[in-house]
């Protein structure tokens, strides 16, 4: 699968206790263009969706540690990456309670792997389309030169396209939805990082200046990213109404 030239190729997350598994899924999504981690456990799986913010779980319910509804139940506390349950537990009731505790498609092993690629196409884009969505945003948000598309996941400034990593487009994602506002250092760790991650403002601050490198001219003429000591970060926008 390829998305847009500056766009990161979609991450998955394996989880699954079976090495083979995790082995002939891995092979077969690179082929495609996809990005992998693995994860043999529940809670390697948490550990890993919080460090690397990937854009899709697959996710076998018969893990040695955590049971998969509670790690979707985990995952859902937080945030609404896309999980796809791959589980050979095939009962109407194994799949009513999956989807109810938060995942949003259910495969039963054994699967057609065309089967699978077309369900993460429709995982990513509903998820581009809730991303795009969110807080009133409509459409691409320009800022003066910088052109945030959250639903194709494209960046470009004055035209170009910038490559942006999965987390940077996070960070950015969370701050277009909130164009023109404050958006806490609390609320952006939650929300790119995990509910664990309110002492690590170290990232958002060695991520900050990743973006602040991309986006900003180098010359300094023009700050898109306004730090507020000790709350959060702004981006600031020509028009935006709290933009000055």
């Amino acid at each position: 699968m390829s998305g847009a030239a500056n766009a990161p190729e979609p991450l998955i997350l394996i989880v699954d206790d079976e090495p083979q598994v995790r082995r002939f899924l891995t092979t077969g999504l690179a082929t495609h263009g996809y990005r992998t981690l693995e994860a043999a456990s529940g809670k390697d799986a948490l550990r890993l969706a919080t460090q690397y913010v990937p854009d899709v779980v697959l996710l076998d319910l018969g893990l040695p540690d955590l049971d998969g509804l509670e790690v979707t139940r985990a995952l859902r506390q937080w945030t609404r990456i896309p999980i796809v349950v791959l589980s050979a537990r095939g009962s109407e009731r194994n799949k009513v309670e999956a989807l109810d505790a938060g995942a949003d498609d259910y495969l039963t092993k054994p699967f057609g792997f065309a089967e699978l690629l077309a369900r993460l196409r429709v995982a990513l884009r509903h998820a581009a389309r809730v991303e795009g969505a969110t807080d009133g945003v409509d459409g691409p948000v320009e800022c003066g030169g910088l052109r945030i598309d959250l639903a194709a996941r494209r960046v470009t400034v004055d035209g170009e396209p910038v490559h942006l990593t999965p987390i940077e487009f996070k960070l950015l994602a969370v701050l277009a939805r909130h164009v023109g506002k404050v958006v806490t250092q609390s609320q952006l760790l939650r929300e790119v990082w995990g509910p664990d991650s309110a002492e690590q403002s170290h990232y958002l601050r060695v991520y900050m200046t990743h973006l602040r490198r991309k986006l900003e001219p180098r010359d300094g003429s023009r700050r898109r990213f306004r730090p507020e000591a000790g709350v959060g970060y702004r981006l600031e926008c020509p028009e935006s109404p709290d933009a000055g």
